[in-house]
């Protein structure tokens, strides 16, 4: 259990999650996350990616109840830098990314698809943005990149979700498979990457990036500093210890 990671002999890195019950990563989890995936990315015999998760669903973002047993702010500034890592090396990883989503992608794992080259999803797999229920702001950044202006605020302000299916209608879904299907569809994507030419592929990554019309690291930081203020006027914890009383995270 934990952050796993399988080299495949052609050049494809594999990266499991695999943290129960649900995949919401403890602060150490997402630095972890940040290790393997930028390990991956400066290996030169790596030329993909795979994200993927084992469990319910995909990610359900940090881990809320090691954040309220934890005494003082630590385990917040914890998981918000540790956030903040696994999401910039998805981004900042040298070789494509592929995210390979199943049941939910909540919070934190929007970040991560957000912030990949690809997504492929399974029939089951879902999205969205439960932060201003737990009395946090973040990820944004990330959902803007999955759909468009508007839903993504509609999103945050209601906390809705959308489908793997809507998802793939705006195009930031590549494919929808069922669900026993998703992983040798995401290695299927990953190699036929892998078979290219691995120094094109490299600065086809380096370029894309450079044409970004955001600058996903500082937008998502600027995003943090609110998480920071609702804490200290107190609406963070507030809304942090009804959602851990309720059990939900289970």
């Amino acid at each position: 259990m934990g952050i796993s990671t399988r080299n495949h002999d052609d050049g494809v890195a594999e990266i499991v999650m695999d943290v129960p019950p649900v995949n919401a990563l403890p602060v150490r989890g997402w630095f972890d996350l940040a290790r393997a995936v930028r390990e991956a990315g400066h290996d030169p015999r790596t030329r993909v990616v795979v994200l993927r998760a084992q469990g319910r669903g995909f990610n359900a973002g940090v881990d809320i109840k090691e954040m309220q047993a934890s005494p003082g702010h630590a385990a917040l500034v914890g998981a918000n830098r540790g956030c903040y890592e696994a999401f910039a090396a998805v981004y900042g990883c040298e070789v494509p990314v592929i995210a390979a989503v199943h049941g939910f992608c909540l919070g934190g794992g929007v970040g991560l698809a957000g912030n990949a080259d690809i997504v492929v999803a399974s029939d089951d797999a879902y999205f969205g943005l439960p932060e201003v229920d737990r009395g946090a702001l973040g990820a944004a950044t990330h959902l803007a990149r999955l759909v468009p202006q508007h839903l993504m605020r509609a999103m945050v302000y209601t906390c809705r979700t959308v489908t793997a299916a809507e998802l793939h209608a705006f195009g930031s879904v590549l494919e929808v498979v069922p669900a026993d299907g998703l992983r040798e569809a995401a290695l299927a994507v990953a190699g036929r990457i892998a078979a290219k030419d691995p120094y094109v592929i490299r600065r086809a990554k380096e370029s894309l990036n450079g044409i970004d019309p955001v600058d996903v690291n500082r937008s998502y930081r600027f995003e943090q500093g609110f998480t920071f203020e609702l804490n200290l006027t107190g609406a963070g914890d507030r809304h942090r210890e009804m959602f851990v009383s309720d059990g939900t995270q289970s």
